[in-house]
């Protein structure tokens, strides 16, 4: 395992582009595109404010700077430099920007959601959505890129519109059954469309693509209900966390509930193996008297074989729970003197990230885990992390730095196969 030297870093802006040869990041308003093997920079562009948020196109040819708080989208052209666009929203104002599949067009999300702006790059043609709802994640894609749905809210209710991203034609609209619909996401095979209710009320619904309710689930009433959800890859499952601190797992063939993950503060599993059972982990008590609790599952992932599910409940910040989801039963509990405050998946292999805010970085397989110091002077404080898309090397953000760690196929192993504390 190697480490490439510090370089600057603001807002923990450093995204990989989909082809994996190229690294962009920001320092304030300047944005750096290097080259992911050998870090040298390639580009250095020049914007007309701090950059807040930077996407890459899915051919990597283009990369867009997002400029909030002046209405702004900059984009750069990585085949001709000299080639620039600017995109201002005026009084409209911005608050959302993103790459549409094809890598051509560009969603503008307005202040008070009052519309979305489709720009075309090609024809600099310009198209309206109106209604867009103000959620947790209420615009998704398909992955083969050949629809967008989007959450409204009109005369109301809830509404969900799917739209053709080749001609951006609506194709389906339909009203969904929900108080306050916070969020929705399309299953990776593209068939099914996941909508979930606000977390006052636990209720997830599955629609088809022409706009048919496939099924309801609710796992309980008069409660806070779900927290997040994710998908497995192959689109056979669908994870449910909630505040109750509980996974519910639905399958892709009934969408009943295939089994519950409960993430308790004393584990009594015998299968443990360097800790004695049973073992106590640390517990936060939620104040009752504000709003956002920190209990039940704020995060959770699938990993790329669909083999494990990698989960944190927030009352038990300093633990990621991982799942076998060929035996349906816990694998293996990763407790850290820290709270977590990311873990990533490798695109590629069954090895999660793990990152404390610490110096170090924690890398897991079923082979076991590893805990690497991350070199450099002064203290670098690991907040966030990102994969390349090979899987090869990992990307390592603190507040105003970055370094990335080149790892070997086989590294991410160790001894350790239950719970161990890092």
């Amino acid at each position: 395992m190697n480490f490439s030297e510090v370089f600057k870093l603001s807002s923990l802006l450093c995204k990989f582009s989909p082809d994996g040869k190229y690294l962009a990041s920001c320092v304030q308003y300047r944005l750096v595109v290097r080259d992911a093997g050998s870090l040298q920079i390639l580009q250095l562009y020049t914007c007309l404010d701090q950059i807040q948020h930077i996407e890459w196109s899915a051919d990597s040819l283009f990369i867009l700077c997002a400029l909030y708080r002046r209405g702004l989208v900059q984009v750069w052209s990585l085949e001709q430099p000299g080639w620039h666009c600017k995109i201002d929203e005026g009084s409209a104002g911005l608050v959302a920007s993103c790459w549409s599949p094809d890598g051509r067009h560009i969603l503008n999300t307005t202040e008070f959601h009052l519309r979305i702006t489709v720009w075309s790059l090609c024809t600099k043609s310009v198209s309206y959505i109106k209604y867009p709802k103000a959620c947790q994640q209420g615009l998704t894609f398909t992955r083969d890129g050949r629809y967008l749905a989007l959450a409204e809210r009109r005369d109301c209710s809830d509404h969900v519109s799917i739209f053709v991203c080749s001609n951006w034609q609506l194709l389906r609209h339909f009203e969904t059954d929900t108080q306050d619909l916070a969020g929705i996401e399309w299953a990776p095979n593209g068939c099914v469309l996941a909508a979930w209710d606000t977390c006052l009320e636990y209720k997830i619904l599955l629609y088809s693509l022409d706009g048919r309710l496939l099924s309801t689930y609710c796992a309980y009433e008069w409660s806070l209900g779900i927290k997040s959800v994710a998908w497995s890859p192959s689109s056979q499952f669908l994870a449910v966390g909630s505040y109750d601190g509980k996974v519910r797992v639905l399958n892709h063939v009934t969408w009943k509930m295939l089994t519950e993950f409960g993430h308790p503060a004393a584990i009594n599993s015998p299968k443990i193996e360097i800790a004695a059972v049973p073992v106590s982990l640390p517990a936060l008590k939620p104040a009752a008297d504000r709003a956002n609790p920190r209990i039940g599952v704020g995060a959770l992932a699938f990993s790329a074989d669909n083999c494990f599910l990698a989960t944190r409940s927030d009352s038990i910040p300093t633990a990621v729970w991982i799942w076998d989801m060929r035996e349906l039963r816990l694998f293996v509990v990763l407790e850290q003197l820290s709270p977590v405050r990311a873990f990533r998946w490798d695109p590629w292999r069954p090895r999660l990230a793990v990152c404390t805010g610490g110096s170090q970085v924690y890398l897991w397989s079923s082979a076991g885990c590893v805990s690497v110091q991350v070199p450099g002077e002064g203290d670098f404080q690991v907040l966030s992390l990102c994969w390349h898309p090979s899987g090869d090397s990992l990307a390592l953000l603190s507040k105003d730095h970055f370094c990335l760690c080149f790892l070997e196929v086989e590294e991410g192993v160790g001894t350790a196969r239950a719970r161990g504390s890092c």
